[in-house]
């Protein structure tokens, strides 16, 4: 089982729902704390994970998000597919009695939760162990970064259920493994592996489920080594270079360049 020890000096900012934020200096962790079900998501943990975001100190520069237990997250509560669902939420049979606008509504609300790990001013790293299924697998797609152990199962299960990834996944999916390899995967519902994880893109690094931790807060030290400013301005820059055609980024390279030769010379608005 791999372990995390929180620090005896981090700052419990709330713990509820299945989620733990706790803050250490500039290190946020996020933590799924429901082991026994293997981190199952519902709506009032996406809920939860919405409000860690919106609860970060303006100081964090990192967030780390793990589970606890064996598994990082085992996806969806399969309680949201029964008649009753959760205790004071709808089930998924009458969300889709609902009309399309209410229908809508309601997904873009659960995709809050997925949306603010890749804010320009955090970097966000997910430490993956055991399962990472469906929404478990959309939710490390979520950060910026993502560290596996060498047991983890990716895999996104929706299609085989007859559903589709609708909680962020696909975007940053296919731009890490490419189109045709997206496809596959979601398609066929596969697992995939540390090794092939790692091969393909989908990790920064596999190690050994005993070291998980320690790789993490290793990555965290060296990205905290350099400028707050600097580093969120190469974010930016890389996160949209997609977007732009190749005279574009050499365009915005410079402005983003002047920006910080301008800050370092006292000169910054």
């Amino acid at each position: 089982m791999t372990t995390f020890d929180d620090s005896e000096h981090a700052e419990l900012v709330f713990d509820k729902d299945g989620v733990r934020l706790t803050v250490e200096d500039a290190v946020a962790t996020v933590t799924l704390t429901n082991p026994a079900k293997r981190n199952a998501q519902s709506p009032a943990l996406w809920r939860a994970l919405t409000e860690a975001g919106r609860s970060l100190p303006g100081n964090v520069r990192i967030v780390v998000l793990r589970g606890e237990g064996k598994s990082f997250s085992a996806g969806l509560d399969r309680q949201a597919f029964t008649p009753e669902g959760f205790d004071g939420e709808p089930s998924f049979l009458e969300m889709a009695r609902g009309s399309e606008a209410d229908l809508d509504a309601l997904i873009a609300e659960y995709q809050e939760a997925f949306t603010w790990w890749r804010r320009s001013d955090i970097v966000s790293i997910a430490a993956v162990q055991g399962h990472a299924i469906g929404a478990g697998f959309q939710l490390a797609l979520a950060c910026d970064l993502r560290i596996v152990a060498d047991d983890v199962q990716f895999a996104m299960r929706e299609t085989s259920l007859g559903l589709v990834p609708d909680l962020t996944g696909t975007h940053p999916l296919v731009s890490l493994v490419g189109y045709a390899r997206a496809l596959e995967i979601c398609a066929t519902g596969r697992f995939v592996h540390a090794e092939e994880a790692e091969r393909i893109g989908l990790a920064n690094v596999a190690v050994p489920a005993a070291e998980l931790g320690a790789a993490v807060r290793d990555l965290s030290a060296a990205l905290l080594a350099a400028p707050r400013s600097a580093v969120i301005e190469t974010k930016a820059l890389l996160q949209g270079a997609s977007g732009r055609s190749y005279e574009d980024q050499r365009t915005a390279e410079r402005a983003a360049q002047a920006r910080r030769l301008r800050d370092l010379a006292g000169l910054g608005e």
